[in-house]
């Protein structure tokens, strides 16, 4: 099943991959930010469960755990997120490099023009 994945990805267009791509890498952001935020606000570095949450801070009961885990179990989440947003990004870059290297060499010849 994976084959017939990979062959029907490969006959895509290259705008097709390149929307699902950005489109997923953005996904991926926006679940990375929620996952950062839950960890900064809702559970926080050194708490013990004494997460400060909005407005003056929740009891320790509450702020111990969040969808039942705890903010080591978020970091985990988060740190996944990272790992795929990072290949996603590579692979972006990958994508469009040819466009990358006619940039650069369109910015370095207008270098040269001025000097």
């Amino acid at each position: 099943m994976s084959i017939l994945f990979l062959f029907r990805f490969s006959m895509m267009k290259r705008t097709t991959v390149n929307f699902i791509i950005d489109f997923v890498a953005f996904l991926d952001l926006l679940a990375l930010a929620f996952t950062g935020f839950i960890m900064r606000f809702i559970l926080p570095p050194g708490s013990a469960g004494h997460g400060q949450g909005f407005r003056g801070g929740r009891p320790a009961t509450e702020a111990k755990y969040l969808l039942s885990m705890d903010r080591h179990q978020w970091g985990d989440i988060h740190f996944y997120l990272a790992v795929i947003f990072a290949v996603l990004m590579l692979i972006h870059i990958i994508l469009h490099w040819t466009w990358i290297k006619g940039y650069v060499r369109s910015l370095h010849s207008i270098k040269k023009r001025k000097s």
